[in-house]
């Protein structure tokens, strides 16, 4: 029987915020525009840390060819960040001082956001992809990110391999989107594509292939300090990339 106290009241507790990720590419044409944005990657790293809301977060350059290739891209910049929720990230990314100042000097920019499905490694010593709960929908594309530390002395081996595989990778036609990217030329690698179809990404992925040999030489020849693999889906992309969405192919 009831006593006649109160009774406590249960608050449902809200539903935790999805962490979302958001990767800006930009292209910058000609020596005082490149110039420019080169100088600006020590200064831009204290008002980048002030961003709102803005979790780990990497300026870096890119590859030329697909993005791939070991010699620097000085056209080409991205800006990776982690954010609490999606909402952060479209705002950080519109309205952050890095990202305006970006925009305004060069060619063409786009983003894309991400929601990460699985991660393991260490980028820089931290974990900084945490997965969602929701599995990917079927409409949504699906993104592969990799990072190594390559030791030094394996550097030269390390990139002797990626002709190869870059040329594999552009056979395949599900492919939507494709960048390298490093915070050090030659010994910080990043690789970042898109994909329509999840099978044929595991197919290039773990078949006799050019890639599949190179990332079996890497591990075994312990050619890395620190790596790191991710899947995300993509959730949305703003902007122009080749005079195109980005995802438009």
């Amino acid at each position: 029987m009831p006593d006649g106290s109160p009774q406590p009241i249960r608050v449902a507790s809200a539903p935790a915020a999805t962490p979302c990720i958001s990767l800006s590419f930009f292209r910058y044409d000609g020596l005082a525009r490149r110039a420019w944005v080169f100088g600006r990657m020590g200064l831009a790293r204290a008002p980048l840390a002030r961003t709102p809301r803005i979790g780990f977060a990497k300026l870096m350059g890119t590859g030329t060819g697909m993005g791939f290739r070991p010699r620097p891209d000085w056209g080409g910049w991205t800006i990776l960040a982690t954010w609490p929720d999606a909402q952060a990230a479209r705002d950080g990314v519109e309205t952050g001082a890095v990202w305006r100042r970006r925009r305004a000097r060069a060619e063409e920019s786009c983003t894309l956001f991400l929601e990460t499905l699985s991660a393991r490694g260490a980028w820089a010593g931290e974990a900084p992809f945490r997965p969602r709960e929701a599995p990917r929908r079927a409409d949504e594309p699906l993104a592969v990110l990799t990072r190594a530390t390559i030791k030094p002395h394996r550097a030269l081996r390390f990139w002797s391999q990626v002709p190869a595989v870059e040329d594999d990778l552009s056979a395949c036609r599900s492919l939507l989107f494709q960048k390298g990217m490093g915070e050090v030329p030659w010994l910080h690698q990043v690789t970042f594509s898109v994909w329509r179809d999840a099978a044929e990404m595991t197919r290039f992925a773990h078949s006799a292939g050019a890639h599949n040999a190179a990332v079996r030489a890497a591990y075994d020849g312990g050619w890395f300090s620190e790596s790191l693999f991710a899947r995300f889906a993509v959730t949305g992309a703003t902007g122009l990339w080749n005079g195109r969405p980005p995802l438009s192919r």
